[in-house]
């Protein structure tokens, strides 16, 4: 059997993940244990057949133990964690020096890390392909997520994993399947849900600056079929999805400018009687300090734009486009409304 240790699996994006291996033919074949802090849905997971080890990924210790007994680890929890990246790379490190086999390193990125400082006034004609392994190697040490890209591309280098990094753009759509019916993992992205709260509050659909800057996008369940490819490759001998420095791989289909997205945002709220123009304005500072983390609006202000051409070459082909992430916040803006509704019971 294959021994798989996942992080982040009560997330959203590790969630999704764990729900599209549980589907996967061979998942019978699959060894999968998977950190958790909640006892509770420790024994949860159970039920599923997945092992669930109790605990943090941010502790070193634990860390290094579980990614030592597996063959491949799959980190989804906080992809600015340095001390889970230490860890799982200590103990697949073990590992080798045990077997003398490369362990398997999948680690979850972001597009954040291409992100400039337009701060919603421009779009940016510069478009990184996560096949030209010069252009992503160039990006700055300080740049968002980096430093953890780099102890990971390092440790390949040292010889004893190989090592891949998936970077998803903005995610959306509401996550479906039995771990988020049985509220074991989150079912709610960041980015769209935020931007509606914090429109809410104010009365008016809110961007930043013009809205001008570019994202890519990504449907959840489609960038959960990535993984899912990306994983039968690095097991593959005849696979060339390289590993590295070269083994960076987009999570990206559509592309948007948040003022598309502030704008549905908006004609949604007056839809519902909840927004006075279906026009967005722009936040203010104050409101940007009230409502936004440092990170949080940086993925509201800033460009990043990719080509996937590496999903692209493992036969990855998601359908899902921005009409269809744009036609979805009517959705959205439901939940939000309802959580906030119950929260406030």
């Amino acid at each position: 059997m294959t021994k798989i240790l996942m992080t982040g699996v009560t997330g959203y994006i590790g969630g999704a993940v764990l729900a599209r291996f549980m589907q996967r033919s061979d998942f019978s074949s699959l060894d999968i244990r998977a950190v958790v802090r909640s006892s509770d849905k420790a024994k949860r997971l159970k039920e599923y057949g997945i092992t669930p080890i109790v605990g943090s990924h941010d502790d070193l210790e634990l860390m290094e133990k579980a990614a030592q007994e597996v063959d491949v680890v799959i980190a989804m929890a906080d992809c600015d964690d340095v001390v889970a990246a230490e860890g799982a790379l200590r103990g697949l490190k073990k590992s080798f020096e045990k077997t003398g086999k490369r362990p398997i390193y999948i680690n979850t990125s972001g597009t954040g890390v291409l992100a400039d400082n337009a701060d919603g006034m421009y779009a940016s004609t510069t478009i990184y392909d996560d096949a030209d392994s010069d252009q992503i190697n160039s990006l700055d040490p300080s740049q968002p997520h980096r430093p953890v890209d780099l102890a990971i591309v390092n440790a390949d280098a040292e010889g004893f994993v190989k090592t891949y990094i998936i970077l998803p753009t903005h995610i959306w759509n509401t996550a479906q399947g039995p771990l988020f019916d049985s509220g074991i993992s989150n079912p709610q992205s960041i980015l769209i849900p935020s931007l509606i709260r914090a429109s809410l509050d104010r009365g008016q659909g809110g961007m930043a600056g013009k809205g001008s800057n570019i994202w890519n996008n990504v449907e959840i369940h489609e960038l959960a079929d990535l993984y899912s490819l990306v994983f039968d490759a690095t097991l593959s001998e005849t696979s060339s999805l390289p590993h590295g420095r070269d083994g960076y791989i987009f999570g990206i289909t559509g592309e948007h400018s948040l003022y598309q997205v502030c704008k549905a945002v908006a004609q949604a709220m007056v839809r519902v009687g909840k927004g006075r123009s279906e026009e967005p304005t722009s936040f203010t500072k104050e409101e940007i300090d009230k409502y936004f983390s440092v990170g949080g609006y940086a993925a509201l202000s800033t460009n990043s734009r990719g080509k996937p051409t590496r999903g692209a070459a493992l036969g990855w082909a998601p359908k899902k486009t921005t009409e269809d992430m744009l036609a979805n916040i009517n959705l959205d803006l439901e939940i939000v409304i309802k959580n906030l509704a119950d929260s406030r019971l």
